[in-house]
């Protein structure tokens, strides 16, 4: 019954999100301040993610293709698949669920246990739209954050391939660009766009009716953390048996 309640308390938080709207002059630095502090901020660290487990994908994907039967293109187009179709969409959004995930939820929660939520109210603010549409219309701009993991895994993998003598760098280009699918760069974009919303609401759901002291901030997190992440991959498996099966 609990979850079913909060189920029923997420959706009208959403819809709530969308009533009596905060002046445009006010919500525009609203906009910017969470573009900063939750696409800008996360640059950094999906860079670094992305090279790094793309040359580790590229280094599994040639020791477990080491056949003279097998073409030396493989590694590249196993490597393209797999960063595009998964794991930049679906490993970083899971990431993103503990660094944005848990900015969102502590921040959201600390306002409430400083009853800075119940001033928003009390001045005739309506507190969800003020604070948790921004971050929504912020993380419209994830799939940017996503173009970058792609790249860098991409190249990754190309750096991993060729300094450590799996193949040539030719032959990894042109397994990149062999039977190139444009619906499977759809496909991972539509996937991110659905995970960008969960990353912004579902956070915000538990930051904003939590309920106790400093001690219930850090469990809250917690508990963002882990819901959206499970949230991210039931959707992942109803996105891809939708769209690609």
């Amino acid at each position: 019954m609990k979850y079913l309640h909060n189920i029923g308390s997420y959706f009208l938080m959403i819809g709530e999100m969308f009533r009596k709207p905060t002046k445009w002059s006010v919500m525009k630095h609203l906009i910017l301040k969470d573009i900063e502090d939750l696409i800008v901020s996360s640059i950094g660290i999906v860079a670094f993610i992305a090279f790094f487990v793309g040359g580790v994908i590229t280094i599994q994907t040639a020791l477990n293709t080491d056949s003279p039967l097998l073409p030396k293109y493989l590694v590249g187009f196993a490597t393209r698949q797999s960063i595009i179709l998964e794991f930049a969409p679906t490993f970083i959004s899971v990431i993103m669920a503990g660094k944005v995930g848990s900015f969102i939820t502590s921040s959201l929660g600390t306002m409430r246990v400083t009853e800075q939520i119940d001033a928003l109210e009390v001045m005739g603010i309506n507190s969800v739209n003020y604070l948790v549409f921004p971050k929504t219309i912020a993380l419209l701009l994830y799939p940017f954050v996503i173009s970058i993991a792609m790249f860098l895994g991409i190249i990754g993998g190309m750096a991993a391939c060729v300094y450590g003598g799996y193949s040539s760098y030719e032959d990894y280009v042109v397994g990149v660009q062999l039977d190139f699918e444009p619906f499977h760069m759809a496909y991972a974009f539509i996937k991110t766009f659905v995970f960008a919303f969960l990353l912004a609401t579902i956070p915000s759901f538990y930051g904003y009716y939590m309920k106790g002291g400093a001690l219930e901030v850090g469990k809250a997190s917690t508990t963002a953390f882990v819901w959206t992440s499970v949230s991210i991959i039931l959707s992942n498996y109803i996105l891809t048996q939708m769209l690609l099966s």
